[in-house]
């Protein structure tokens, strides 16, 4: 309601054949004008694939589906049903707690303190603690690629003694790609 308040006089610009084509394009695509002149259809006759589409398109309706649905046969609850149904309460984000009972405990296996370590080894906080001494290996041409690779790859050090560049020449074909580059751009 307020954004033309206090809008002032503005400068007339001239109608240009642009904005009259940016014009029509937005009365084509306007929700309101898009039947505008329309003019007569060609009607088409009903094929069985049409009444195929139509009925399952009254089937597929949130509003028609429960329509004519007609009695249904009762099924007896058979252990199964009976099983999928505690299941469904256990996954409840609800009910998953409820009547917890008390737990069976289980003896500390070898497998059990395994799987701690582990554990423990994993950690983001506990992962350097207790390190101990490593063992030196020789530093081998292969060893000396990897860390000259890393050294590439490290987004710190990717531009250190970069060199000098070829100056090329500011082409049309440049331009055009630093306009567009500047119409991409998030921050302009």
């Amino acid at each position: 309601v307020l954004y033309k308040e206090e809008l002032g006089t503005g400068t007339p610009t001239p109608v240009t054949p642009e904005m009259e084509r940016v014009k029509r394009n937005q009365e084509q695509i306007s929700s309101v004008l898009y039947k505008e002149g329309l003019g007569a259809g060609t009607a088409t006759p009903v094929t069985p694939e049409m009444e195929r589409v139509r009925r399952n398109q009254e089937h597929i309706s949130s509003v028609l589906y429960k329509e004519g649905l007609g009695v249904g046969t009762p099924v007896p609850v058979t252990p199964e049903m009976e099983r999928v149904k505690r299941n469904q309460e256990n996954f409840s984000s609800v009910l998953y707690k409820e009547e917890l009972g008390t737990g069976t405990p289980t003896p500390v296996t070898p497998e059990t303190e395994r799987v701690k370590r582990n554990q423990e080894n994993f950690s983001s906080v506990l992962y350097k603690e207790e390190l101990g001494t490593g063992t030196p290996t020789p530093v081998t041409p292969e060893i000396e690629r990897a860390k000259r690779n890393q050294e590439h790859i490290s987004s710190v050090l990717y531009r250190e003694e970069l060199g000098t560049g070829t100056p090329i020449p500011v082409t049309p074909e440049l331009e055009r790609v630093k306009r567009n580059q500047e119409h991409l751009s998030s921050v302009l």
